[in-house]
């Protein structure tokens, strides 16, 4: 079983807010956003455009709540949609978060939302602020043991083909903690291209029964 993979990717609401903008994203890959709920803690709320192999798409928006402004991802959420919006970052699912917090030396947080029906997710995040300060690095979430994946509405006939990172793939590589050879979730291509100017997420690529998308 691999200790980590691609989980999901994140995408910062534009003017319009998530529910728009999520709808633009599904209509081009094809499938139907699920309301998300509210992160109370982070003080943000989402739309989840679930894809195969318990991935999904994260279309997200900041609240006018005091804990957005507390919050680091509410603050980088912010951050991203007042400049446009578009690709925030990349995900990645790992099964020690202690693992992780040992060799980063920093300690997750713990996040939850209610879905509209009532059901509740739950999970722990590391890595925030690494995204914050750097773009092109993944932050990371453990899904508690008893806690449904967003991706529960799975559509088994999108997947998530590829990442274009601006960035270095051996900081990258460093930040996740790859052994040799080893990758996150193979399947996925990671496409890294020098950055001009910022760092980060630029473009993802999907595959779908029309052929590949790439937004």
């Amino acid at each position: 079983m691999l200790r980590m993979r691609v989980d999901h990717v994140v995408y910062a609401a534009e003017q319009d807010g998530a529910r728009a903008t999520a709808r633009r994203l599904a209509d081009q890959l094809g499938v139907d956003p699920v309301d998300g709920g509210v992160h109370a803690r982070f003080g943000t709320r989402n739309f989840i455009l679930p894809l195969a192999d318990a991935r999904y798409v994260e279309v997200v928006e900041v609240l006018e709540h005091p804990a957005a402004e507390k919050a680091p991802f509410g603050q980088v959420v912010r951050a991203r949609s007042e400049s446009g919006g578009g690709w925030l970052g990349w995900v990645i699912e790992v099964k020690d978060m202690a693992a992780q917090e040992e060799r980063l030396g920093r300690e997750a947080v713990d996040g939850s939302r209610h879905r509209p029906d009532g059901v509740e997710l739950r999970w722990q995040q590391l890595g925030i602020r690494g995204l914050q300060a750097d773009p092109q690095l993944p932050f990371f979430v453990k899904w508690e043991d008893d806690s449904p994946h967003p991706s529960l509405e799975t559509n088994e006939a999108v997947t998530l083909a590829a990442l274009m990172i601006a960035g270095d793939p051996s900081r990258v590589r460093n930040w996740i903690g790859l052994r040799e050879g080893e990758k996150v979730s193979p399947s996925i291509g990671l496409n890294f291209v020098a950055p001009h100017g910022t760092p980060g997420l630029l473009a993802v690529t999907f595959s779908t029964p029309h052929g590949e998308v790439t937004i």
